[in-house]
């Protein structure tokens, strides 16, 4: 050491020290003061959804938008960033309605990613809310289809006749509630059901061929023929109608598009197994249906069978 050090001409600073005990240092901001024992140590969200609470205030945050988010995703099979989306749509709508919705809709997005536990619940957490509103119908046949798939099939038709009850020209619970009662053996009724759907306008590929399985059990042989040769046609132009498509969006060729045959599966299908349709609050094409011109050109006046 030189004498130059120790000619320093300043003295370090005089602290009052710590106290005993004294308070730790923590970086940590308050927020992140959570009872461990509270918390799943799996759940990665738990960071974020705590820090959302304090940092996002409540008007900052476009509850509708937020929900278009989610359905994007949907478009996209984005299904886990959909959920949380649709989470946080439900957290921050003031709306009723919209938080409804965004139950809805997450249940699908859980049931896309086989999770029917998850979609129970949120149909569930969505009729909560209101079990007579317009979104009500929905959520009462995906919840149905969501317990058809977790082994709940006596539950299962209960909720898809509750969706006719609440809308009776919800076309799309029609056709599921004719699935469940010919799973059951009920096919003159199964018979009534997935015709009030066809003339509610819910008439494609699908419906017509459980139509005719239906027609099947009854002993129609002849005119379940009829209706699988028109389900086949619609199947074909559908298929042709894809390809076209893909071919004007990406400039190939026929046959380099590699598309799917399997256009428009879903309830029940040739081998038998799927389970019903389930259908997204709003944004995701469920069902496809007849063209809306013939569909107003329709009386709208009709009677159930």
């Amino acid at each position: 050491m030189t004498d130059r050090d120790d000619d320093r001409d300043h003295r370090f600073s005089e602290g009052e020290g710590f106290g005993d005990p004294y308070e730790e240092f923590d970086l940590d901001p308050p927020e992140l003061g959570v009872d461990p024992s509270k918390v799943d140590p799996v759940d990665s969200r738990v960071i974020t959804d705590t820090l959302d609470a304090h940092n996002i205030d409540q008007d900052d945050v476009d509850a509708t938008e937020l929900l278009d988010v989610g359905l994007n995703y949907m478009q996209i099979n984005r299904y886990e960033q959909a959920t949380d989306a649709f989470e946080r749509t439900a957290r921050f709508a003031e709306d009723k309605r919209l938080e409804q919705e965004a139950w809805v809709n997450k249940g699908v997005a859980h049931a896309e990613l086989e999770e029917y536990d998850e979609a129970i619940g949120a149909h569930r957490e969505a009729l909560r809310i209101d079990d007579e509103s317009e979104h009500a119908a929905t959520a009462e046949t995906n919840l149905a289809y969501a317990l058809w798939e977790f082994g709940e099939t006596a539950q299962a038709l209960e909720h898809a006749e509750r969706a006719v009850e609440i809308d009776e020209r919800f076309a799309e619970g029609w056709f599921n509630r004719a699935f469940f009662l010919s799973e059951r053996g009920l096919a003159e009724d199964a018979l009534h059901c997935v015709d009030n759907a066809i003339r509610l306008g819910l008439r494609n590929a699908k419906v017509l061929e459980e139509k005719a399985e239906i027609l099947e059990e009854l002993g129609e042989y002849d005119q379940a023929e009829d209706i699988a040769e028109e389900a086949n046609e619609m199947r074909e132009r559908a298929e042709q109608q894809m390809m076209q498509d893909r071919e004007e969006l990406f400039g190939q060729g026929p046959g380099a598009s590699g598309t799917d045959a399997d256009v428009g599966t879903g309830a029940r299908g040739a081998d038998r197994q799927s389970a019903p349709e389930r259908r997204s609050d709003r944004g995701l094409d469920g069902l496809e249906s007849t063209d809306s011109s013939d569909a107003a050109d329709r009386d709208r006046e009709w009677e159930l069978e």
